[in-house]
């Protein structure tokens, strides 16, 4: 599966049937682009959507299209199956990375597009409904799944809630999302969106609270995002120099357990030195 997709900390939305911004957005430095045939295209325009995105991925670098998503439209639409064989046809081709599953809710429906797409796509199923927090462990195992994305303002319209910015109600279910992924031996779910882009305290806080909670990346609305976040979710030069040292004490010692400043250092420790030191090498935006 795509190291690259796993180890992103932005997710940069775009319409499909915006040809002409395709391109644009993946030169924002976007660990991943999702061109969306849901919500950003219109129904009349579906078809015309599709269309679009088979010519520009077409167009796009062997390694551009390694960064690029499909948001499909839902199961339950009347768009679902033309999608579904698009994405089909495109991932043979490998002219995409993989697809997003919209208001995922059943594993039945990932095991199917993993079909669809072939054993080198990669799926991110998309938690956006109570029945969908409810099947997260399910989801969250089903084949060829990278990691769980959350759709925070298609939930609390779900539910009826009516949090404000800082979502403290939703704070139980990002714990289970990072839970279901962490149990499924997933990279780090994705955090849902800011939706006032133009907003930068907003935006550092929501990116914060994500870092806190245990989210490696985010999904972004507008290429403006897209560099705070990234910046944000990072390693800092502390936590670089750290894993470094630890690195080298475990090499210095064998690969066997050391004393750092203290603290044992073990396989745990080691991993997490790795990942950051993996974080640390991405191309900043």
């Amino acid at each position: 599966m795509s190291t690259t997709l796993a180890l992103a900390r932005t997710f940069l939305f775009v319409p499909a049937d915006r040809s002409e911004r395709h391109a644009r957005a993946l030169a924002t430095g976007a660990g991943g682009v999702i061109v969306d045939l849901e919500d950003a295209v219109a129904p009349d325009r579906k078809v015309v959507a599709r269309e679009q995105l088979r010519a520009s991925v077409a167009a796009l670098t062997a390694a551009e299209r390694g960064r690029l998503l499909v948001r499909i439209n839902a199961h339950s639409t009347l768009w679902h199956d033309g999608d579904r064989a698009l994405v089909g046809e495109l991932a043979a081709e490998s002219l995409i990375a993989g697809v997003v599953l919209p208001k995922a809710e059943h594993a039945a429906d990932l095991h199917r597009l993993a079909t669809d797409i072939g054993p080198k796509g990669v799926l991110v199923p998309l938690i956006e409904s109570a029945a969908g927090l409810e099947a997260a462990a399910e989801l969250a195992a089903a084949p060829q799944v990278l990691r769980l994305a959350f759709g925070n303002l298609d939930f609390q319209a779900d539910l009826g809630l009516a949090c404000d910015p800082s979502e403290a109600e939703l704070v139980p279910v990002r714990l289970a999302l990072v839970l279901a992924s962490r149990r499924a031996g997933l990279a780090a779910p994705i955090d849902g969106v800011t939706p006032d882009w133009r907003d930068a305290e907003r935006l550092a806080a929501d990116t914060a609270r994500a870092r806190r909670g245990g989210f490696g990346a985010k999904l972004c609305i507008h290429p403006d995002q897209v560099a705070p976040v990234h910046a944000a979710l990072g390693p800092s030069t502390d936590e670089l120099a750290w894993a470094r040292r630890v690195l080298d004490a475990t090499q210095a010692a064998g690969g066997g357990v050391v004393s750092l400043d203290g603290r044992m250092v073990d396989a745990p420790v080691v991993r997490l030195a790795e990942r950051l030191l993996a974080l640390g090498a991405q191309a900043a935006p």
